[in-house]
């Protein structure tokens, strides 16, 4: 087997190291501990994170997109590839390296996606972007940390509690969908999307394209109105 060939590293604001890895034409994004956040071979719940919320918005022939988190750019692929011409796809991303990194070292997995002109990326933390928003969107895809059981930042809580959920509705149009990516599933979490003013309803996605790999957890949480 091919051994691991580290080509980057970058530090988050909180101070945490990432790594990037590659493997043959297999990529990694790791912890300094270890812990592996993304895995090039691995997308398939992240790409319904897009498939999902989006489906919801047919008749939108210009909706507007938040995306939190570029990762390894599978959601906004899913998204670019049922987005209306009219559409547009805001990235935002907290660790600019990876948008670097994007455009140089993984190239081979993003393609010539980010050059698409219906989409902008933004340096930043998406819940900054949020909080200044009002009926200013469509759909919010959130694939920050774990999900609401954080495992990076703590800071990314804001983003789950209920002030961020009560952010999160004022920022939609109505009938929007807010989207969250999670590893594992959270009733607690389901209950709190709906105390907050959602119709929500939780879905399992295989990690993988097929049906194999771990189970993770989507959250679609609509906006009722228009």
């Amino acid at each position: 087997m091919l051994p691991w060939v580290k080509l980057a590293t970058a530090t988050a604001p909180d101070g945490d190291t990432l790594r990037l890895l590659r493997r043959g034409d297999e990529f990694s994004i790791r912890l300094d501990g270890g812990n592996e956040l993304m895995n090039s071979r691995l997308g398939g719940s992240e790409e319904a994170l897009a498939t999902l919320a989006l489906g919801r918005l047919s008749g939108r022939s210009a909706p507007r997109v938040l995306i939190g988190g570029l990762g390894m750019g599978f959601t906004l692929r899913a998204a670019q590839a049922i987005a209306p011409e009219g559409a547009q796809l805001v990235v935002s991303e907290l660790v600019p390296d990876l948008v670097g990194w994007a455009r140089t070292h993984m190239a081979p997995v993003f393609k010539e996606c980010l050059s698409d002109p219906r989409v902008e990326v933004r340096p930043g933390d998406v819940l900054a972007e949020i909080r200044e928003a009002e009926g200013t969107y469509d759909a919010i895809l959130l694939d920050v940390d774990n999900g609401p059981d954080g495992l990076t930042r703590a800071g990314n809580d804001a983003l789950y509690d209920e002030r961020g959920l009560r952010s999160a509705r004022r920022a939609l149009t109505g009938g929007g969908v807010l989207a969250v990516w999670s590893a594992a599933p959270d009733a607690a979490f389901l209950k709190r999307l709906s105390a907050c003013g959602f119709e929500a309803s939780a879905h399992t996605i295989r990690a993988g394209r097929s049906k194999r790999g771990s189970r993770h957890t989507i959250w679609t949480a609509v906006r009722p109105g228009r």
